[in-house]
């Protein structure tokens, strides 16, 4: 650390850090960018790492995940929570008229796969776990209680009274299946709205569009539920409102259909037979209001949080977990090793291979994407960020950083290597202290020079 203080090169790597913006783990890349003129072949301007701090540019990570590297995840989360803001009342190339379509805020909940401890609150008081007068026991033994009132930091939230008697490849089946099963459901919400309508489903889309975004949560206990943004537009999309018919009872009852009528197979395996798994009997449809409890804002806040989140608050891990690798040196919840140790199970029996279960044994089952969105429904995280490169190049332009070139006119040839990631040690200290990330250091660690 006070080597790299010390260096002269040091204003410059701070520069480095900084535009990381805190990133954790930032990714080192080795090359140039050349600018050409096409009509005379005459190089115009060179980048190249050689002359910045180790030879190397440091990038930020990009990661959506809090666990790895919150400065990252923050970026996700903010992008997100506009991408979600812009679909409710508009902005960022979606008319401001959408507020009037009607749009629905949606959870979908997992079944039960056993009693687990949990935390109950009636009018702002805390009730005990599982207060039964009879105490009944399971059959191995365990009594099926608990009088407990628990916190909301409490460790064993989310785990089973009797783990014996908790279904856990039930919950690993269902965790796979979910993406299948909310495809199944958005069709499913088609269908009901074209019988509601009258029209043949093909006849569907040239009426009706059927816009949503969504985020997977996990549960505790180790499940994932869907929280989504539901919205009817025209057939031509967002700009236009949906028919007369198109209206958000109309939607309701589509939505409580769906859910109870789809359905996802868990393939025979072994002499166990095929397995049905559904939705939860707990779905949650509410209105989103410019005024009153479910704001625009909160819903996007809320769907935004948990896009940089995963499995962690189960307890497992947020990466992958090699088929080798001993699951007792993680010292992992007996809970979330179950799971895994399930998931890398089933993922060695061939009538489950599609599931590719011990491919994502650290996601527990879940293999889709934590963050999606319809095509029609608002912007997109590329764009997003593509509005921010575009600004910060205009800005090392106008600061004389850059030369000013007609686009049209210039060959840009890049050449770039990758040549690792992350920080030293020493480094990493400096880099929390430049950009005030927060983590465990020594005071007298900043940006004077020693």
């Amino acid at each position: 650390m006070i080597t790299r203080l010390n260096h002269p090169d040091f204003d410059r790597w701070a520069t480095q850090v900084r535009n990381t913006g805190g990133c954790r783990q930032p990714i080192h890349l080795r090359g140039k960018v050349d600018h050409y003129d096409q009509a005379t072949g005459q190089l115009l301007h060179r980048y190249a790492t050689r002359h910045e701090p180790d030879g190397i540019l440091r990038l930020p990570c990009k990661t959506r995940r809090a666990s790895r590297c919150p400065a990252c995840a923050e970026t996700y989360r903010a992008d997100t929570y506009q991408l979600i803001r812009a679909g409710l009342i508009g902005g960022k190339g979606v008319p401001e008229t959408v507020t009037g379509h009607p749009t629905l805020f949606v959870t979908l909940t997992a079944p039960s796969f056993g009693t687990v401890h949990t935390r109950r609150e009636k009018n702002g008081k805390v009730q005990p776990c599982h207060a039964r007068r009879n105490t009944p026991t399971c059959p191995h033994g365990r009594a099926m209680t608990c009088t407990t009132r628990h916190s909301k930091d409490d460790p064993r939230l989310g785990e089973p009274l009797c783990p014996d008697c908790y279904d856990y490849t039930g919950s690993v089946l269902f965790n796979a299946l979910a993406p299948l099963l909310w495809k199944r459901f958005a069709d499913a919400v088609r269908r009901h709205l074209a019988k509601h309508a009258g029209l043949p489903l093909k006849e569907l889309r040239h009426h009706l569009t059927l816009s949503f975004a969504k985020v997977a949560e996990y549960q505790r206990r180790g499940v994932v539920h869907f929280h989504a943004v539901i919205r009817l537009d025209s057939s031509d999309g967002p700009a236009f409102p949906p028919p007369a018919w198109a209206t958000a009872d109309a939607l309701t009852h589509a939505i409580q259909h769906a859910t109870k009528a789809v359905s996802a197979t868990a393939p025979a395996y072994e002499d166990q037979p095929e397995r049905v798994l559904r939705w939860g009997a707990q779905l949650d449809v509410r209105p989103i209001t410019l005024d009153g409890d479910l704001t625009e804002q909160a819903v996007a806040g809320y769907i935004a949080k948990y896009a940089t989140k995963a499995a962690e608050c189960v307890g497992t891990l947020d990466r992958r977990i090699n088929p080798l690798d001993d699951l007792d040196a993680f010292n992992l919840r007996n809970h979330a090793h179950r799971l895994i140790a399930t998931c890398m199970h089933l993922g060695t029996l061939p009538d489950l291979a599609e599931l590719r279960l011990a491919d994502w044994a650290h996601m527990l089952g879940f293999r889709g994407h934590f963050s999606t969105r319809s095509r029609r429904y608002s912007t997109t995280l590329g764009e997003l960020r593509a509005a921010r490169e575009r600004f910060v190049q205009t800005e090392e332009i106008t600061h004389g950083r850059l030369p000013l070139f007609d686009e049209d006119t210039i060959l840009v040839i890049s050449e770039w290597e990758y040549a690792g990631k992350g920080y030293s040690a020493g480094d990493q200290l400096l880099a929390a202290a430049l950009t005030r990330t927060p983590m465990a250091m020594p005071q007298q660690a900043g940006t004077n020079r020693l």
